[in-house]
């Protein structure tokens, strides 16, 4: 094990047993190294890895302290890797969106505010007045977040946001037939607010569920398509 992942490791161990709580400040750092048997130079290295994951945050001229550790801040760090995700590994994100949106849609249809559906009805006005791609996909993330913000869990909100970020939307839509992608995304946007304006939960989960089964079905062709060109070549 490099000695960078010990002292990481060490820390961790620190904070799941109690020893750090969250919000709690560091030891100097001469003293922590001590404590924990490393060096200064390992110490620094394993602190700053750990607040890139958003466990540890460093002030400066104040010292370094554990994050409040809320799952929702947590997984903020996994946005990079949805952003660069292409290929299999944003199929397999869209996979696991799947299996979690369709059913968070359901739950808000009994949990969605006349003010949210006004809302809602409101998103989808302006997306159909956007002039690019990168417009359409701000509105289509407001109209699925305002969803799921209705069920009350900012650990769901995040991970959902995780799983399909702006940036590869984007690029999913500028990689299909743009036009024709909007349109069934019109529709299928319509299909859910329709049942949530209904409080029909088994509609809307459904309604969700097609919808991002078929951007998962596009992806997985344009995959096999890619696959055979390079067998062809």
């Amino acid at each position: 094990m490099a000695l960078t992942d010990e002292a990481i490791d060490k820390i961790k161990a620190m904070i799941v047993d109690g020893e750090l709580a969250p919000g709690s400040r560091l030891p100097k750092e001469e003293i922590l190294a001590g404590q924990l048997g490393l060096s200064r130079n390992s110490l620094r290295e394993a602190v700053r890895a750990l607040a890139a994951m958003r466990i540890l945050i460093t002030r400066q001229g104040d010292g370094t302290y554990v994050s409040s550790l809320e799952p929702h801040l947590l997984l903020e760090s996994l946005s990079f890797a949805a952003d660069v995700s292409q290929g299999h590994t944003a199929l397999q994100l869209l996979q696991v969106r799947r299996l979690l949106e369709p059913q968070a849609t359901g739950l808000a249809a009994a949990l969605l505010t006349p003010e949210d559906l006004r809302e809602l009805r409101n998103i989808l006005k302006r997306s159909r007045t956007v002039a690019t791609v990168e417009e359409f996909v701000a509105h289509d993330i407001a109209f699925h977040l305002r969803i799921v913000e209705a069920v009350g869990n900012p650990v769901l909100s995040m991970l959902l946001q995780v799983l399909s970020t702006r940036t590869q939307r984007v690029r999913i839509v500028r990689g299909s037939q743009t036009s024709h992608a909007l349109n069934n995304a019109h529709e299928d946007h319509e299909q859910i607010l329709s049942a949530l304006q209904s409080r029909d939960a088994l509609l809307a989960a459904a309604a969700a569920t097609v919808h991002i089964t078929a951007v998962e079905q596009w992806l997985a062709a344009s995959l096999t398509d890619d696959a055979m060109q390079v067998i062809d070549d």
